[in-house]
Formats: C-alpha cells, structure tokens, sequence
C-alpha cells in the first residue's frame, strides 16, 4: 500500500545518477522536478554544474524533460534555452503532464523514469504513471512549517526503503 511513496532508488544526490547506471537500467529519458533536486530555489537558470551533467546525459543519449509544481515565470526562465519539454504548475502526483512528456520524448514508462526530492509529489507521480522513480535529497530545503511537516512524514518511508534494500543508511 505504501510502496508507492517509495523510489525504486535513492541517489546521495543528482549527480550521482549516471547515463551508466541509467543505460544498464534501460532508461533512456529522464522527467526531473527543478527546485531542491536540480538547483536550490535560489537559482533562476541551471547551475554550471547542472548544465554539465545534463550536457553529459544528452551526449549519451538520455532524454531529458521537466515537469515541475513550480509557477511558469519560474520554470520557463529555467529551461529558457534548454531545447527540451517542459511544464510548470503541473499538480503533481498527476500523471498528465507526465505522460504529456513521455508522448514528446517519444518514451515509454518502461525507458522513462521521473527524478525529484519530494516522495509525496514527484515519486508518487512516477509511480502513478507506472515507471521508476529516482529520489534524491532536497538541496536545501524551505524552512517553513509545510516542508518540516512534509519533510518528517517522508522520514518513515526513507527508512522503509532502506530497511526493504537491507541499508545501514536511515
């Protein structure tokens, strides 16, 4: 019942996550969320860093697209010159914008998974649509009461997975 908040794999960061593993794995595009697993909500555009490691994913034949909760003026000054699908105010755990994604990438839920920080959004959103899902820790996280709240609910399934994967990390 709850396997659905939890990520077929937690990643240290989004650096972590290689075209290697992602090509062993059959994935070959990649739907990301922006703020807190790309880039901290203080970057307007992609980092050096991360425009790298998507030069690195492109070159090696992963797709990329984004599909983020975040409002337009924000993800479209983000992926402003990116070339690739994008989409803001996506409600996510919705799948539509999802698979509008999918349908662009021309991927299917067996070559594609979705990459995010947030276990109650962009895994369930993965999971809903039927394909892997790939959670890294947020950045650097708001520190308002809503993201504790949400922040301590996933702690039980962080460690689930951890437990289910027989790790010492928790």
């Amino acid at each position: 019942m709850f396997d659905k908040f939890l990520p077929d794999q937690i990643f240290d960061n989004i650096y972590s996550l290689t075209p290697e593993f992602l090509i062993k794995n059959g994935i070959r595009a990649l739907i990301l969320d922006i703020d807190n697993t790309l880039v901290t909500y203080d970057d307007p555009k992609p980092t050096e860093t991360v425009k790298v490691w998507l030069d690195r994913m492109h070159e090696n034949g992963i797709q990329t697209a984004f599909v983020s909760n975040n409002h337009s003026d924000r993800v479209n000054e983000f992926c402003e010159g990116l070339g690739c699908y994008y989409h803001a105010d996506a409600g996510k755990p919705s799948r539509k914008f999802m698979r509008e994604a999918m349908e662009y990438m021309k991927t299917d839920i067996g070559t594609t998974a979705g990459v995010g920080d947030q276990l109650f959004t962009d895994v369930w959103a993965a999971k809903r649509c039927g394909m892997r899902s790939y959670f890294v820790p947020p950045i650097k996280d708001k520190k308002t009461l809503f993201f504790r709240f949400k922040r301590m609910l996933e702690k039980p399934f962080i460690k689930s997975y951890y437990k289910k994967n027989n790790s010492s990390r928790a």
